[in-house]
């Protein structure tokens, strides 16, 4: 079985995909969010197509660890999300929330020093920059859920190694 990643967005939500052995996370695709019944479907469409077991969803939690209004809102879309699985007869389907502090700005300082000079959106100031700019914020959006779905797998790792 797979593993999702999601970094949910007001705007996008990037996807993120586990290996069959659940030890590496990699950026899979970035989905529209503005329509929350459609980005659903097109989840559940990704879980039936690479055989996904479970959804780990990016909780936003403040630096202090308490939960904001984005943080509401993608709980309420986790649960939205699970029970149309339920629905969809995903019985054995799991949606669980990971806390997500500062998975972007990684996310976003990684597509910068891995792209080298010139690639970082503040230095995109010729014509047609906006439109650079939105693709590059789309990857940092997968690479962002990527990074959530890693410490999700990295903490499975270490609970499985202490119990053996």
């Amino acid at each position: 079985m797979r593993i999702l990643g999601l970094d949910v967005g007001d705007t996008r939500t990037g996807v993120a995909i586990s290996d069959p052995r659940e030890i590496l996370a990699t950026p899979l695709t970035v989905l529209a969010s503005r329509d929350e019944s459609a980005l659903i479907k097109e989840i559940l469409a990704l879980v039936g197509q690479h055989n996904v077991g479970r959804v780990v969803v990016g909780l936003p939690r403040r630096l202090s660890g308490d939960l904001g209004k984005q943080a509401n809102k993608v709980t309420a879309f986790a649960d939205k999300l699970s029970g149309q699985a339920k629905k969809s007869n995903l019985d054995d389907f799991d949606v669980q929330l990971w806390d997500e502090r500062l998975s972007t700005k990684a996310a976003e300082r990684l597509k910068t020093k891995g792209g080298g000079q010139g690639n970082s959106p503040r230095s995109k100031a010729k014509k047609g920059a906006r439109n650079r700019n939105r693709g590059i914020k789309a990857e940092v959006d997968a690479i962002a859920a990527a990074f959530i779905l890693q410490g999700f797998l990295d903490s499975q790792h270490l609970d499985n190694d202490e119990e053996s």
